[in-house]
């Protein structure tokens, strides 16, 4: 702070009296003239709850506002909450009911219907599956003829390469006794 005078602490009050500054010296309720220390701390006091105290102001400022917010509205929240709140009985007691029983209803029929689908789609699975199991039997009862052929065939064909190869056997023992004539016939005529 500046200015000349001791300091007093915070704790201190004002003397009542006077708007501050140097004037005439005038006596508090306990009968001292007030020091020049207590003038600066009770304009201090004045200029603190002045800048810095703003309870009044606020407190005015909410009074008026809850004034002007309770004239200009009125009891519009109550109609608005009465009118939801009828709303909601009006809800719970005819619209939810009503909902329930159509949805019941609808369900129902779509139950019956998703069971007949079921039925049907179970009934053309053990078709298919029966078709494939007469299929799968005739490819096997096929295959199995096809094998049995084919041994018999591989049989017939041994059978048949065996005669084969006895005829050309025959044949090449007729063809060498054949040519051992001849050559022996051949060794006679040179000799001569």
């Amino acid at each position: 702070m500046s200015g000349g005078g001791t300091e007093t602490p915070v704790g201190c009050e004002a003397a009542p009296g006077g708007s501050g500054g140097g004037g005439g010296k005038k006596k508090d309720s306990l009968g001292f003239a007030p020091s020049p220390a207590h003038l600066i701390i009770r304009d201090l006091g004045e200029i603190h709850s002045r800048l810095l105290d703003h309870r009044p102001v606020i407190q005015g400022e909410t009074r008026y506002f809850v004034k002007e917010f309770e004239e200009k509205r009125g009891l519009r929240e109550m109609r608005v909450l009465e009118n939801l709140k009828n709303m909601i009985r009006e809800t719970n007691e005819h619209t939810l009911p009503t909902c329930r029983a159509t949805m019941q209803d609808s369900l129902n029929q779509v139950l019956q219907r998703l069971q007949a689908a079921t039925d049907t789609v179970c009934r053309l699975q053990q078709r298919e599956q029966e078709r494939k199991k007469i299929h799968s039997d005739l490819l096997i009862a096929r295959e199995k003829q096809h094998v049995t052929q084919w041994e018999d065939f591989m049989t017939e064909q041994r059978s048949k390469q065996a005669e084969v190869d006895e005829e050309h056997t025959k044949a090449v023992e007729k063809l060498r006794a054949q040519y051992a004539e001849m050559e022996r016939g051949l060794a006679r005529l040179s000799a001569f």
